[in-house]
């Protein structure tokens, strides 16, 4: 599911712009036109990001973001702050006040877009670089596969499709889900090139194939033995 994300703005068109191209990105999308609201809100149902303006009713955006990054239980979700200012020190104040990133108004959809993956990148936990399954190793930084510590040669679709059912041991996917999480939503081969990578896998992979298990009707998921 895609990050929930909260837009506080008092100006109804542009709080309007910003939610409809990050819904088109697939976001949730919350949006609510004061600080007072928008406390609540946060408190209430913490969201993933904060895309917040600075002049506001009742509450102002420093003030708002000062309070986010008091409360322990909000202090690490990511702020965009938004501001008609362009001037040095307003920014230099957002910042000090908890903002994450600064844009100025007037913005293009795409810099908010962008500003907004890039603050939800950096918010993910780094993930290991190793992972290691009885005699099969995986170096996922060096793209490196290893069984009984011997090479193990793979494609770099059948290395992605590998780390990617490592990373989420346990877990079914269809193959639409797997062509867009390993593919990528710009793929537009079908989901018969994921049954093919699997069949690779599992003929490289030798007794260890029935690690990648086939749910009938449903897709794959990784299981040891």
């Amino acid at each position: 599911m895609k990050p929930a994300i909260l837009v506080v703005e008092d100006e109804a068109d542009l709080a309007d712009l910003v939610r409809y191209n990050l819904e088109k990105e697939g976001y949730r999308v919350v949006t609510t036109p004061d600080g007072e609201k928008a406390l609540d809100r946060i408190r209430s149902s913490p969201p993933s990001l904060v895309v917040l303006d600075l002049l506001l009713p009742k509450l102002d955006g420093l003030a708002v973001c000062r309070e986010i990054r008091r409360d322990p239980r909000t202090k690490a979700i990511p702020v965009l702050m938004l501001t008609a200012r362009s001037e040095e020190m307003d920014k230099l104040t957002g910042f000090e006040a908890g903002a994450d990133d600064y844009l100025t108004k007037p913005f293009s959809p795409r810099e908010l877009v962008a500003r907004v993956k890039a603050l939800l990148r950096r918010k993910e936990p780094v993930q290991a670089e190793k992972a290691e399954l009885k005699d099969l190793t995986i170096d996922f930084e060096r793209h490196e596969v290893r069984l009984k510590d011997k090479p193990l040669v793979l494609t770099p679709k059948e290395f992605d499709l590998l780390a990617f059912l490592v990373r989420n041991p346990g877990r079914v996917y269809t193959r639409e889900q797997l062509l867009n999480q390993v593919w990528g939503y710009e793929y537009f081969g079908g989901t018969r090139t994921v049954d093919v990578h699997v069949r690779h896998l599992r003929e490289k992979l030798g007794a260890r194939a029935k690690w990648i298990e086939t749910l009938k009707g449903v897709g794959y998921k990784l299981a040891e033995e």
